[in-house]
């Protein structure tokens, strides 16, 4: 039985430019998209004269936006069942910490029901998020 060299017609080695190419493009969308992706839910929020906080792990996000829907991070959750999720989000992590972001234009009684169920879930750490006050310019 004769092997044969190099005048075989057939080549048996895998040709990966086009593999490659393929998969370059492919990474630069989902780097160009990846961003877009991740915007939560939009609330324009009161502005305050505070410092910003500077947090090493990420926390739990409560959001009422303007049509006054409630959300824990991005998922939105009826009022009547906020206490429940947010009891067995915290079983496990009793000391995480909890930010309320309420649009600016939500009645302060809302507000105050949300505060009330988050602390009946057993939240010992509840902050407000803030935007910082604009700063108007200077005039001579």
């Amino acid at each position: 039985m004769a092997v044969q060299g190099g005048n075989s017609p057939f080549m048996s080695d895998i040709n990966v430019t086009p593999l490659v190419d393929v998969m370059l493009v492919l990474l630069i969308i989902f780097m160009i998209t990846a961003p877009m992706m991740m915007q939560g839910v939009p609330v324009s929020l009161p502005q305050t004269t505070s410092n910003p906080l500077k947090t090493e792990q990420e926390h739990l996000i409560i959001t009422i936006d303007r049509s006054q829907q409630i959300y824990i991070n991005d998922y939105k959750v009826a009022l009547e069942a906020l206490q429940a999720k947010l009891k067995k989000i915290y079983e496990g992590h009793p000391d995480q910490k909890a930010y309320l972001r309420a649009d600016k234009g939500i009645p302060y009684g809302v507000v105050v029901r949300v505060m009330a169920e988050v602390k009946n879930a057993g939240v010992k750490k509840l902050g407000m998020v803030t935007e910082p006050l604009k700063k108007r310019g200077k005039r001579r």
